[in-house]
C-alpha cells in the first residue's frame, strides 16, 4: 500500500475487516470498526471546540482506548497529540499548555486552564454528531510529545514528519503489519505512543495495560498470542526477578521479538533475556526523541559486540572530547548526531535550544565512545557524571551493578558534595521487602566495581526510584538529598 493520512489507515482498516479487535484495555475490546466510528464523532466534538490543522492538543489521559480515540481524532482533523501525563500537577501541566499554546486540554475540566478549552476524562460528543468519515486531513507534525529534560523545565519536541503513513512497512525491530502488540509503557513518553499508535495503523491489535505490573505482562501475552513489545531495562528485571517457577509459567512461544529502550540495560540482564528468549528475538534501539541518529541492535548481533547498543549510519554520529575533537576508540567522550536528511529534518523544539556544534552537529547529553568496527557504547548523561576525587564515575554502571543484587528492584545513584572527594557516590536502592544490608550490598559491589566507584553512602527506600517508562528523575533526586543535608 502506498502512504496515506493516519486518519485514513484507521478507516481502511475498518474497511477491510471491521470485526478484528483494534484495542484491548482492560478486558474492553473495541473493533476496528467502533474505533474508527467513536474518532470520527470526536472528531466532530474537537472541531466544535475550536481545533483545527496544525493546532496542538494537549491528551493528559492514563493508558486506555480513550487515549487512542483522542489521538486519532486529532490526525483527523489535521491536529497534533500532544500526550502528556494524567497525574502532572497543576503548574506543571498549566507550564506546557503555555508553552504550547494548545488548542484544546483533554482530561481535565473545563475553566482549568484560564480561557483555553477543557474536556474532562470520560468526555462523550453528543449523540446527533455523525460517526461517519471526514474529509482526509493531514498534519503537519504527527506528535509532539513533551520532555522535562536534564533542566526540568518542559519542552515539547513537534515532530518533523506530517500525520501519514505507509500501513504495509513497519518492519522495524521485528514488528509486521496486523500482529499483536502489547502496550505495558505510558502512553505520554513517546516511545510507547509512537510505536503503539503506528503499529495501530498498520493494522495491529492493541493489548494496553493500565501500567506495568510483570506477571500480568506474561498473562496477557500468553492470553493475546503477542508476537511483539516494547519494554524498558527497569520491566524486564521486574519480569526476571520473578524466578523460573513464575515465568516458565507462562507461553511465550508467540513472541517473536521484545525491544529494549529508554535507559542503558545492564550487560547480565540482557543475557539473561537473550539465554531465556533467544538473541534473534531481543532487540535494542538508541535515539533521542528527536531521533537525529538511531542505532539498532539485534541479540546475535550483541552478542559480537557484548555492551553495544548498535552501529549508526555514517555521518550520523560522531564522539567528541571536550575540545571538540574526535575521540580515539575506546575513549569516552560526548555523542553528537547529525540526522542524515539534515538539521530539522526531524524535530523542532518548542521552549529549548539543541546544543549544537559545528556544521549541524546536536547533542543529547549522553557520553559514550565507539570501537574500531563503529559500535557505539554508552556511558552515561554528561550532566550525571560524577567527578570523585578526581576520577569520573558513571551512575549507570554503579546502578547495573547495584541492580544485579538479589532483592533489589530498582536503584539510582547520584553524587552529593564531599570536603575530601569534592563528591561521593550515594546510592538510592528500591529494595523492597528485602532483608539486604548494607554490607551485603557493598560485598556484592567488591566484586563488580573499582573501588572509587563504590558507592560511600547507601539509602534503602521501599518505592520505586523509576517510573514504568524506566526513567528517573535524578536531578530532583538529588535535590531533595541536598536539601536533608542542608
Amino acid at each position: 500500500m502506498t502512504e496515506v493520512s493516519m486518519a485514513r489507515a484507521i478507516d481502511l482498516l475498518a474497511e477491510q475487516d471491521p470485526q478484528r479487535a483494534a484495542i484491548t484495555h482492560e478486558g474492553v475490546t473495541v473493533t476496528r470498526a467502533e474505533l474508527a466510528r467513536s474518532a470520527n464523532r470526536l472528531a466532530r466534538a474537537y472541531a466544535e471546540l475550536g481545533v483545527g490543522q496544525d493546532d496542538l492538543v494537549t491528551i493528559a489521559l492514563p493508558n486506555g482506548i480513550e487515549h487512542y480515540v483522542a489521538s486519532i481524532a486529532c490526525w483527523k482533523l489535521g491536529a497534533t497529540p500532544q500526550p502528556i501525563s494524567a497525574r502532572l500537577p497543576f503548574s506543571e501541566r498549566a507550564a506546557i499548555v503555555k508553552l504550547a499554546a494548545s488548542r484544546l486540554v483533554i482530561g481535565v475540566e473545563e475553566g482549568t486552564h484560564a480561557d483555553v478549552r477543557c474536556v474532562p476524562a470520560g468526555f462523550v460528543p453528543e449523540a446527533g454528531l455523525s460517526d461517519g468519515p471526514l474529509r482526509d486531513a493531514v498534519a503537519t507534525a504527527w506528535k509532539a510529545p513533551t520532555s522535562g529534560g536534564s533542566t526540568g523545565r518542559p519542552k515539547i519536541i513537534v515532530a518533523a514528519q506530517r500525520s501519514t503513513i505507509d500501513p504495509d512497512a513497519l518492519e522495524m525491530c521485528g514488528q509486521s503489519p496486523g500482529g499483536v502488540q502489547l502496550v505495558p509503557g505510558p502512553l505520554y513518553h513517546n516511545a510507547p505512543f509512537a510505536f503503539s499508535t503506528r503499529a495501530l495503523c498498520s493494522g495491529c491489535h492493541l493489548v494496553v495495560m493500565s501500567r506495568f505490573d510483570a506477571e500480568t505482562a506474561l498473562r496477557l501475552i500468553e492470553a493475546h498470542r503477542v508476537d511483539w513489545t516494547l519494554l524498558v531495562p527497569t520491566m524486564m528485571q521486574r519480569i526476571w526477578r520473578l524466578g523460573p517457577a513464575v515465568r516458565d509459567r507462562y507461553d511465550l512461544s508467540s513472541l517473536a521479538a521484545v525491544l529494549h529502550l529508554a535507559a542503558p540495560c545492564p550487560p547480565w540482564l540482557k543475557e539473561a533475556w537473550i539465554e531465556w528468549l533467544g538473541p534473534e528475538r531481543i532487540w535494542e534501539l538508541y535515539a533521542g526523541t528527536e531521533a537525529q541518529g538511531v542505532t539498532i541492535i539485534r541479540g546475535d548481533e550483541w552478542l559480537q559486540h557484548r555492551g553495544s547498543v548498535g552501529r549508526p549510519e555514517p555521518g550520523t554520529m560522531c564522539v567528541l572530547d571536550e575540545a571538540r575533537e574526535p575521540c580515539a576508540p575506546g575513549t569516552v567522550g560526548e555523542i553528537f548526531m547529525r540526522p542524515a536528511a539534515g538539521p530539522g529534518s526531524t524535530y523542532r523544539y518548542i521552549g529549548a535550544q539543541a546544543r549544537r556544534h559545528g556544521d549541524g552537529w546536536e547533542s543529547l547529553g549522553d557520553m559514550g565512545s565507539f570501537d574500531e568496527a563503529g559500535y557505539l557504547y554508552l556511558a552515561d548523561r554528561r550532566t550525571d557524571m560524577i567527578l570523585t576525587g578526581g576520577a569520573n564515575v558513571y551512575p549507570a554502571e554503579v546502578e547495573a551493578a547495584i541492580d544485579a543484587c538479589p532483592g533489589v528492584r530498582s536503584s539510582c545513584v547520584v553524587g552529593l558534595p564531599d570536603e575530601d572527594l569534592g563528591a561521593r557516590v550515594h546510592a538510592i536502592v528500591d529494595a523492597p521487602g528485602a532483608s539486604l544490608t548494607h554490607n551485603e550490598l557493598l560485598d556484592h559491589l567488591s566484586d563488580r566495581l573499582a573501588r572509587y566507584k563504590i558507592p560511600r553512602s547507601l539509602e534503602f527506600v521501599d518505592q520505586p526510584v523509576r517510573d514504568d517508562a524506566g526513567k528517573v528523575r535524578r536531578s530532583q533526586l538529588r535535590a531533595e538529598r541536598l536539601a536533608r543535608e542542608a
